[in-house]
């Protein structure tokens, strides 16, 4: 089983027929079922036209209609990719994943305010995607690295998320679905949000969470774990710093008021019953250690 998304998911890419849509669903359409899944493209200035054999429509509206797609993949350019957004929310799709990195602040903030109340749920923006390994990928994560498996992952973080796979792969543990929520600001589902669907799924029996500084959202969500939780969590919190005059990694990754740095929400974390690392090399080792019952 998987959460989000299977084999049975059909797609359609908002953006596909620029370069980078184009060479994202390409990979996308190659991995495991991604042929079947991914069933269309919107762009209203290219109605008509194919890529790949995927046929482009005018609207999100017309794609759903044509194709009984119910997922919208977004590679929109920063200036658009929130109005992209709001035409999937309006077309009453089940999820919308957003690539795009960038998008300025006040437009997330009227987007998120016109989805309250909707049936569309948003992971992004700014994230790597989703992907129920062996099944679809729906986004830039290398598909390669994934194997089929009963462990789940959410991370802010795009190569942390990457990161955390291919150790666990490498140590024989396959993952039930990966998430990368995504590090901006104003985004979509949420580390809490995530968590409550792994533990609803019968076939995920861990769960790795990565996070990052700035915020509230894992000190919230491990206070869930601790009263919810059936099943063991491994966490890591990137400590993201950065030169000065640099810009931040993550929108997000901002430490305010003196809360929200990594040794703070690990605290929090630990406290909760997490099974935290200060080590991003050892995730994989730390859930292969509590799986064999050490």
């Amino acid at each position: 089983m998987s959460i989000l998304i299977d084999k049975n998911t059909r797609v359609m890419t908002q953006g596909m027929t620029g370069k980078v849509g184009q060479f994202h669903t390409v990979n996308c359409q190659a991995y495991a079922n991604g042929a079947n899944c991914f069933v269309a493209g919107v762009n209203p200035k290219k109605a008509g036209e194919s890529f790949e054999g995927i046929p482009v429509y005018a609207s999100v509206r017309d794609a759903k209609v044509a194709t009984g797609a119910t997922v919208s993949v977004i590679y929109v350019p920063p200036s658009g990719a929130a109005a992209a957004i709001d035409e999937a929310v309006e077309a009453e799709l089940d999820l919308v994943i957003c690539i795009t990195e960038g998008i300025p602040v006040h437009d997330m903030l009227r987007t998120r305010y016109k989805m309250f109340g909707k049936k569309t749920l948003l992971i992004g923006p700014n994230c790597p995607g989703l992907i129920t390994p062996d099944e679809i990928k729906i986004g830039i994560m290398p598909g390669h690295i994934h194997k089929k498996g009963r462990i789940g992952v959410v991370s802010r973080s795009g190569t942390l998320t990457y990161e955390a796979v291919g150790q666990l792969t490498s140590l024989g543990l396959g993952q039930s679905s990966c998430v990368g929520i995504g590090g901006d600001p104003i985004n979509g589902l949420k580390h809490l949000d995530v968590m409550r669907l792994f533990n609803d799924d019968p076939e995920t029996d861990a769960v790795i969470m990565v996070g990052e500084i700035g915020g509230s959202d894992e000190e919230e969500c491990a206070r869930w774990i601790k009263d919810n939780m059936k099943k063991p969590v491994v966490g890591f919190i990137a400590g993201i710093t950065a030169p000065p005059g640099k810009r931040m990694g993550h929108a997000g990754a901002i430490i305010s008021g003196g809360q929200g740095g990594a040794e703070d929400k690990l605290a929090v974390m630990e406290e909760c019953g997490i099974h935290i690392t200060r080590n991003p090399a050892e995730m994989g080792r730390v859930m292969q250690k509590i799986l064999k019952g050490y």
